[in-house]
């Protein structure tokens, strides 16, 4: 019998069948592996740094925002130590039901060349959700430098080899790689000087003990006139400074990834609470209270959601396994 002939009954039939099927996928976009809706008891947010910081704020934000609009409780649960791998570690274990989350950043994906004997795989280990913010790292020198563009800086340090170095958080974090891709990049041999954290970094650089330094755009911004700023990493040049190139516009390569702040879950959660955490997240992250939230911290909004987000951690993985290996950064350095 074909299509044309089918009888009203047969008709009937199908459109019931029909609409069942659409029913039964609606329910499982909202079923939790264990039963019932999802969400339908407390999430955890682990957070693998201390409270306080910008991921810790951005995690509560986020929290504060879903309990709100899915009517659960969401805690933040800070778990810091070792650069953030005890927290990731947690996530990666965890039960993949949708109820342990973890808000992180980008040392997620920089870690493994440095540190291969990790607990867990990024890349493999968890499911991306949504890019909460992007920060830009800017090359800063003291006031007293005659250097007023990265060209005369760059002339500025080949000229006196050995005299000249360069400030980070510490071995191993993005401002470690910036620096050491810098050097390789314009043939420069400026030394590394790891500070413990962001607040004696700064100190220094603004005291002209330092010759330069890559300082997130979030530590930056309470000291732009007390810097001079020669460039900006990211693909496009910021609003609070026009006027200052990106990396990229002045021809050097891989300075073009963010520092990002992400939303993941363990691999093995269902795709239709990752779709469904995710497609949340990013609505809350279009709030104007949010976006005022996230600029206040001098951070850019993320918004991107899984797939988007998914191949932004692939991509940035591959840029700094390179830049690693190729500069030889060590966690010793």
């Amino acid at each position: 019998m074909t299509n044309s002939q089918a009888t009203p009954s047969v008709l009937s039939r199908r459109t019931l069948l029909a609409s069942g099927a659409v029913l039964a996928c609606g329910n499982a976009l909202a079923q939790s592996p264990s039963g019932g809706t999802y969400p339908s008891q407390t999430l955890k947010f682990v957070v693998p740094y201390p409270a306080g910081g910008a991921t810790d704020s951005l995690g509560r934000m986020i929290a504060q925002k879903l309990a709100e609009s899915w009517g659960v409780a969401v805690v933040v649960d800070n778990k810091p130590g070792a650069g953030g791998t005890i927290g990731n570690n947690l996530v990666a274990k965890a039960p993949a039901d949708g109820y342990t989350v973890l808000m992180t950043i980008v040392a997620l994906v920089q870690q493994p060349p440095l540190m291969p004997n990790l607990p867990y795989d990024p890349l493999k280990d968890f499911a991306p959700i949504a890019l909460v913010a992007k920060s830009p790292s800017l090359l800063v020198v003291p006031p007293s430098s005659p250097a007023n563009s990265l060209k005369e800086f760059v002339a500025l340090v080949k000229a006196s080899p050995g005299k000249f170095n360069y400030g980070t958080y510490g071995a191993g974090t993005s401002s470690h790689i910036q620096g050491s891709l810098l050097n390789l990049q314009a043939g420069l041999d400026m030394v590394h000087v790891p500070f413990p954290g962001a607040a004696p970094l700064v100190n220094n650089m603004v005291g002209g003990q330092l010759t330069c330094a890559f300082l997130d755009m979030g530590t930056a911004r309470a000291h732009l006139k007390s810097l001079k700023v020669l460039a900006v990493t990211g693909t496009q040049r910021l609003a609070a400074l026009p006027d200052v190139p990106t990396f990229e516009q002045l021809g050097y390569q891989s300075f073009e990834p963010y520092g990002w702040f992400g939303l993941f879950l363990p691999a093995a959660t269902p795709a239709a609470i990752v779709t469904k955490l995710s497609d949340e997240v990013s609505r809350i992250l279009s709030l104007p209270d949010v976006v005022a939230r996230v600029e206040g911290l001098g951070l850019l909004v993320g918004g991107a959601k899984q797939d988007e987000f998914q191949k932004i951690v692939k991509s940035d993985a591959a840029v700094y396994a390179r830049i690693i290996k190729d500069a030889n950064i060590k966690l010793s350095q």
